[in-house]
């Protein structure tokens, strides 16, 4: 009961983990010792909660897997859907810019999302994701060949996964707060990458 008399609602759970907190905290977790490896008892041992606390906000470790990965394809999706009405020369750098910003928003959603294996339905769902996320952005590179915006002596498959293995890479050294800001990120990826497929 606050000073004023006023009864304060009941805190379910750890002080500070809120459903936001608990995501965040697990991929974490996730992240450092691996999904597989990670059992509930230990994340909720990690997390210096009860089963039932995590429970409270999360039916099973799996809801908590497809909420991070969706998290991160829903942002990568987003970028195609922002971009459908762009022409194709100037869509390729805008797809890319946007996805250096969903991966420097969502940073530990995107290394999660890069870790999975398909070991799981959750996992395997992800990874169609993905692969339609990469089928549209080859799709996007064919359409800036055609229109002479880009290199055509390059197979547009394998520029997209050229292209995204350096956005990808990020993961391994990028932390926000740091020397460059995300839009200052995306800006050089754009540099170096597409310098190199420009015809003019």
């Amino acid at each position: 009961m606050s000073q004023s008399g006023a009864t304060e609602p009941a805190r379910r759970g750890r002080p500070g983990y809120d459903r936001r907190g608990l995501l965040d905290a697990s991929v974490a977790v996730f992240n450092e010792s691996g999904y597989d490896a990670t059992s509930v008892a230990a994340l909720a041992t990690r997390l210096g909660l009860s089963k039932a606390a995590l429970y409270h906000h999360f039916s099973s470790k799996e809801e908590i897997l497809e909420t991070a990965l969706g998290e991160a394809l829903d942002g990568l999706e987003g970028v195609l859907a922002d971009t459908r009405t762009v022409v194709p020369s100037e869509r390729l750098a805008a797809v890319l810019q946007g996805a250096v910003r969903v991966l420097a928003a969502h940073l530990p959603s995107v290394t999660l999302l890069l870790r999975v294996r398909g070991n799981s339905d959750v996992e395997r769902r992800a990874l169609e994701r993905r692969r339609a996320f990469d089928q549209e952005v080859t799709g996007i590179v064919r359409a800036a060949q055609r229109e002479g915006a880009v290199r055509a002596d390059v197979d547009a498959s394998v520029a997209t996964r050229l292209l995204f293995g350096m956005v990808n890479s990020l993961v391994e050294w990028y932390r926000p707060g740091g020397a460059e800001d995300a839009d200052a990120l995306a800006g050089d990826v754009l540099t170096v990458a597409l310098d190199g497929l420009r015809t003019r």
